[in-house]
């Protein structure tokens, strides 16, 4: 699970991440993306590395046609692929969150979803523009150490988080790209003038940290008696020795409040691909039952959004979240990095 740094559309940014394209791009990694070989397809890959190995493996297993997978973080294939243009080796691109989706879409750089790929997804995971689709899911919460907050004292909603009585009582990791999409569902939701007043507020009362699951690390271990983090950082530790997550319970915020926030993982067409029948079926698969299959059973723990397989049976469902609705084309990354800026977050 790896640290998120801020999206910014910056020039210095995107340009340095071509340059790190070129200098590597004659690692063995790559050899199949650079050699055009009309058999294989190149994903930039900013969801769990595990998870779309898992995916590669099994669609080359059904279909024959080799991935070659290029791994980063949201910002940084983001803005990658913003520079590169139609210039760009690849065919797909992954993500953890949406604002990433958003930041390329709103760039041109998408084609159109193939209608029978987007039938496999609800309407709501995915953008209603059409150019991507939900991949997977992960909810809000707020993770609190049990001896230190009881059930009643919990915050009624994420709003309640900057109000003076929570000064030094919840941490996050606001320069991380989860955090930025929790944000950037605020400011869709309830607006720039509640948002700017929220993240004031935020600046005030929060503890910061590099990483939901360093945040999570220290509500366990009772530094802070709560933070705002994704699901699943518990659950996966959980699975393993708990030795993170045992002093830790998870508050879903529920009644459609910001803070029960659903961010989509979102999968997308690159338009300059030369590949795009091969791309299209590898984001058919992804969302189809056996790719949704890979997700439910595997130790990611997030949410499945496609052809009706259900998340895994630990999961609290996602229709009894009662999550907002936000349309996942409407997230604004570049105006959430400015009044995080703004706001002394970044």
């Amino acid at each position: 699970m790896r640290i998120r740094i801020g999206l910014t559309s910056g020039v210095a940014l995107a340009t340095a991440a071509v340059m790190m394209v070129s200098g590597c791009s004659n690692s063995s990694s790559d050899s199949g993306a650079d050699s055009g070989d009309a058999n294989t397809i190149t994903v930039y890959n900013a969801q769990h590395e595990s998870l779309t190995q898992e995916w590669v493996d099994a669609f080359t297993a059904e279909t024959g046609i080799q991935v070659e997978v290029r791994n980063g973080s949201d910002t940084e294939l983001g803005n990658q692929l913003v520079a590169e243009g139609d210039k760009s080796p690849a065919d797909v691109f992954l993500t953890e969150n949406s604002p990433a989706m958003t930041l390329v879409e709103n760039a041109g750089l998408f084609t159109d979803v193939n209608q029978d790929v987007l039938d496999q997804v609800p309407a709501q995971y995915r953008p209603s523009s059409g150019k991507w689709t939900g991949i997977a899911a992960r909810s809000t919460v707020f993770a609190y150490n049990k001896d230190m907050l009881p059930e009643d004292q919990l915050p009624k909603s994420l709003l309640d988080l900057q109000d003076p009585a929570w000064k030094d009582r919840w941490a996050a990791s606001p320069s991380g790209a989860d955090f930025q999409a929790i944000v950037s569902a605020l400011l869709e939701l309830k607006g720039e003038d509640a948002t700017r007043q929220w993240l004031a507020g935020m600046k005030d009362n929060v503890r910061t940290y590099k990483g939901n699951g360093t945040v999570m690390k220290a509500v366990n271990a009772g530094e802070i008696p709560g933070g705002v983090i994704y699901h699943y950082y518990w659950f996966g530790d959980q699975d393993k020795t708990g030795e993170n997550s045992n002093n830790v319970a998870l508050h879903y915020f529920k009644n459609e409040d910001p803070g029960a926030f659903v961010s989509v993982s979102g999968g997308g067409v690159l338009k300059s691909s030369t590949k795009q029948d091969a791309a299209q079926q590898f984001l058919k698969f992804v969302t189809g039952q056996k790719g949704q299959e890979v997700l439910q059973t595997g130790t990611s723990f997030e949410y499945t959004v496609g052809s009706g397989v259900p998340a895994n049976p630990k999961l609290v469902p996602l229709v009894d979240l009662q999550a907002p609705q936000v349309d996942p084309a409407k997230l604004n990354s570049p105006q959430v990095t400015e009044l995080m800026t703004e706001a002394g977050l970044l």
